[in-house]
């Protein structure tokens, strides 16, 4: 539990500094390895595509949601992000328990 809230404090921190579009970088590479494994052959080039392709759905969904008016594409991030980093620090808690 304790590594758990030092991940997410972590995490917090970071983007906090950078800004909620930069936890793209943290959080894509992750969401890769769930979906293709460990091998860094395949963790690459899918991170590559999935980052772009997070930031083009922030984009769209800030644009359709309320129209006429846009929720900026970091708000949008962001509102994607946190339930990705729940989940994440959840099962690497659970996994370490």
């Amino acid at each position: 539990a304790l590594g758990a809230l030092g991940a997410t404090v972590l995490t917090g921190a970071a983007v906090a500094a950078v800004g909620p579009i930069a936890f793209t970088g943290l959080a894509v590479p992750h969401l890769a390895r769930a979906l293709v494994g460990g091998s860094h052959r395949w963790v690459l080039p899918l991170a590559a595509l999935l980052g772009p392709v997070m930031l083009l759905c922030s984009d769209v969904l800030g644009r359709v949601v309320f129209p006429p008016s846009e929720v900026p594409v970091a708000v949008m991030t962001a509102v994607l992000g946190v339930p990705f980093l729940i989940a994440l620090v959840r099962r690497r808690a659970a996994v370490a328990a």
